[in-house]
């Protein structure tokens, strides 16, 4: 199953830093690792003993492959290793990701401070990865003690446990910020061109020459105040030319009524008898 924003046609990103799952529990969870690093262009996945260990059939392989909602090709190309020393032996930097203090001295940095410094560090040509633990525990002094520094988020400190994949996801969010130029996918329809003043306050006065005509400026003494108001709502939405437009024909009809053709389509148009009439 693929995602919705899922586009075949479109150019894939990959490199990044490598992400290193220790010890992963559950074959869900790789499945929704590979999804985050999908969507963030991150493309080298490698497993350290994962329990369920790494099955090509079967049921794991299964519930991976639905949780990886169309990144199945990070699956088929993850590696396995044993140790998390096999694991990073190519690399030049690594972080470990951890949310308890663990007194070994290290920098400590959140991703938005961190994946700036690996993204220039991988475009110079240099090999960067990221361990996270398993789910339950975490990883361990030891394996904390292979990295070079310490990656953590800000997050509550009362339930400071983050799911696998969130953990990830937020790293891979990050680096791409720093890698790429950080623009939204979506681009603001183009809207009709601003209304030029004159438009504007013709407008007005049209307006509010129908509202003093239907009793709506009361008391009179109050009168400028209320048209100041009214005039200020408009600006603030920074009207376009359509929008005048717009407004201007909903209060002719509001004035004005039902068009003629539209009475004489209803069968009541003006000098056509009621029934029962002469």
């Amino acid at each position: 199953m693929t995602g919705a924003g899922t586009d075949h046609t479109r150019p894939c990103l990959a490199g990044g830093p490598a992400v290193v799952l220790v010890r992963p529990q559950l074959a869900v969870n790789i499945g929704m690792c590979a999804r985050a690093m999908a969507n963030f262009g991150l493309s080298d996945l490698r497993l350290v003993s994962p329990r369920e260990g790494w099955p090509r059939s079967g049921i794991h392989q299964k519930n991976a492959q639905a949780a990886a909602a169309g990144a199945v090709h990070l699956l088929e190309a993850a590696k396995l290793y044993d140790s998390v020393e096999a694991a990073v032996a190519d690399l030049h930097f690594v972080w470990a990701t951890t949310a308890r203090e663990r007194g070994q001295h290290k920098r400590v940095l959140l991703p938005a401070e961190a994946m700036p410094e690996t993204a220039r560090a991988i475009a110079a040509g240099e090999r960067h990865g990221i361990l996270f633990g398993p789910e339950r525990t975490g990883l361990d002094n030891d394996e904390v003690a292979l990295a070079d520094a310490v990656l953590t988020f800000p997050v509550n400190p009362a339930y400071s446990s983050l799911n696998l994949a969130q953990a990830v996801l937020l790293a891979g969010y990050e680096y791409m910020r720093a890698s790429t130029v950080a623009m939204a996918p979506l681009e603001r329809p183009e809207r009709s061109p601003p209304a030029p003043r004159e438009m504007v306050l013709s407008f007005f006065d049209y307006l509010e020459g129908e509202l003093e005509r239907t009793g709506f400026f009361r008391p009179l003494g109050k009168q400028p105040v209320m048209r100041r108001n009214l005039r200020n709502l408009f600006h603030r939405l920074q009207l376009t030319e359509q929008d005048v437009r717009t407004l201007r024909g909903m209060i002719v009809r509001l004035v004005e009524g039902p068009r003629a053709e539209a009475r004489r389509r209803d069968g009541d148009a003006p000098g056509t008898p009621e029934p029962g009439e002469e």
